[in-house]
């Protein structure tokens, strides 16, 4: 080792040897993590939400940590020292800046950042992140709702830790019940509408498009499949026409199918069901908790 001869460059020294033996602990910070569960104790099940974004990323460059996406205010890669040093970030105006600080203590990373609004400016909307490896998973911590306290803690894992589920027994015949055209709207004067339009069971698939308008524009498409896969079902998305999340069926009946993807950040279990009176409605949420999104679909006359 070498000789560390001046007080500075001791005391990066000390932090060096010192960050050296929990190399290992450290790098297991490296890769994408996928929110699993909301632990923070007190909850209702409406309130299970995650402590951050349901996916990010990290990637250790020596003493320090990259966050490299999913961050929040980090749209960019933001490297994050783990000394205190301050790494400041330009925003979008002119004054404006993200600054971070990061450390690494007791066996976790953890992170602030603070933002100037303009130049010369108090900072405000300080965020706490810790993040700490343990043998279920990566445990995170959050100020969310408070300036200093962390007040929410989840559980992450990598895509390939987390188990994907049994799927149900089913044949595309099976729902036969979601063929047809099914529109909605939503907002003031139905000033939104949607809808999706399923073609009928045949040779083993179902495709739909799906399509948003607001405001007389086309907001948003997706591209639908439901298809026979190893005596089961596949739910496989593509919104905007990007590659394709694949869910897998765990229940359907008559009237009602889910799909399910865990390695998913959102959605990660989609829900058609059929009403008595013939409407369609659509729900995309996380497997345990939060308050779904509902879709209300009338079938196309």
């Amino acid at each position: 080792m070498k000789l560390c001869r001046l007080i500075p460059a001791v005391v990066a020294c000390m932090f060096s040897v010192t960050l050296a033996g929990q190399a290992d602990d450290l790098t297991a910070l490296n890769g994408e993590w996928i929110f699993v569960e909301d632990l923070t104790p007190g909850r209702t099940l409406e309130q299970l939400t995650p402590p951050m974004g349901g996916r990010f990323a990290f990637r250790v460059e020596g003493l320090a940590v990259v966050l490299v996406s999913g961050h929040g205010g980090a749209r960019r890669e933001v490297r994050v020292a783990l000394d205190g040093t301050v790494t400041e970030v330009p925003g979008a105006g002119e004054g404006e800046v993200a600054r971070y600080r990061g450390a690494w203590k007791d066996g976790a990373f953890s992170y602030e950042v603070d933002f100037v609004r303009a130049k010369g400016a108090a900072p405000v909307g300080l965020i706490r992140r810790e993040f700490r490896v343990t043998k279920d998973g990566l445990l995170v911590r959050s100020n969310l709702g408070s300036a200093t306290e962390y007040t929410s803690t989840g559980l992450y894992r990598h895509a390939q830790d987390i188990a994907m589920p049994v799927a149900a027994r089913a044949v595309i015949g099976d729902l036969a019940w979601l063929a047809g055209a099914w529109v909605g709207t939503r907002g003031t004067n139905g000033a939104i509408s949607f809808e999706e339009r399923w073609s009928a069971p045949k040779g083993g698939a179902m495709l739909a498009t799906s399509r948003t308008v607001s405001r007389d524009k086309m907001s948003a498409f997706e591209f639908l499949r439901i298809v026979e896969r190893d005596g089961g079902l596949v739910y496989i998305a593509q919104p905007g026409g990007a590659a394709g999340t694949e869910f897998v069926l765990t229940e359907v009946s008559a009237n009602r199918a889910v799909f399910d993807n865990p390695r998913h950040d959102y959605p990660k279990r989609i829900v058609y069901e059929l009403s008595a009176e013939g409407g369609l409605t659509a729900t995309i949420g996380f497997l345990k908790g939060g308050t779904p999104r509902r879709f209300e679909f009338k079938r196309e006359r």
